[in-house]
């Protein structure tokens, strides 16, 4: 019994070591990209080129909401003819308003591959930094406490997030 109680804080410290060896450290991923420059100037951007793209989107859709409205108002004093050309004239715009959204929104628009040009440049040098920190500190697991819902609790030895930062030249 005694031989046992002398063993268990040598047995203890050999888990912990070996847990942390080969353990898992977390990350903030917002925190490290909030402090990186280049990445809040690029967010900004996209920003910029979202809003000029969605008021040009709002424009086209205000003008062919107001086409239809025109074209209610006078539909009575119109030929047969002319109810046809302007209704065609209403779906052209609508059409076009679809397909600028999806031009500049849709699954391989123009936002899609500003973010790829902007952000990914980043976010590569930010998994490299990571990856660097970990391999250093001989974590197995990296995980993003950010986007990971299940984490319950993380103890700050875990955190590499300042690491990283400083890994990028960005020190705390």
């Amino acid at each position: 019994m005694k031989r046992i109680i002398t063993l268990l804080p040598l047995l203890l410290f050999v888990i912990g070591a070996t847990a942390q060896k080969n353990g898992v450290a977390v990350v903030d991923m917002q925190y490290i990209l909030k402090n990186v420059p280049a990445y809040e100037s690029a967010s900004e951007q996209l920003n910029q080129v979202t809003q000029k793209w969605k008021k040009e989107i709002d424009a086209s859709t205000a003008e062919a909401k107001s086409m239809y409205e025109n074209y209610q108002t006078e539909l009575v004093f119109l030929s047969k003819e002319m109810q046809v050309k302007r209704e065609n004239e209403i779906v052209a715009k609508e059409k076009a308003t679809a397909d600028l959204k999806r031009k500049y929104f849709g699954q391989d628009g123009e936002l899609y591959k500003k973010r790829e040009a902007l952000l990914k440049p980043i976010q590569d040098e930010v998994y490299s930094a990571v990856k660097s920190v970990a391999d250093a500190g001989g974590y197995s697991i990296v995980l993003d406490k950010t986007s990971a819902q299940s984490i319950v609790y993380v103890g700050a030895k875990s955190d590499i997030s300042d690491e990283v930062l400083t890994k990028l030249g960005y020190a705390k």
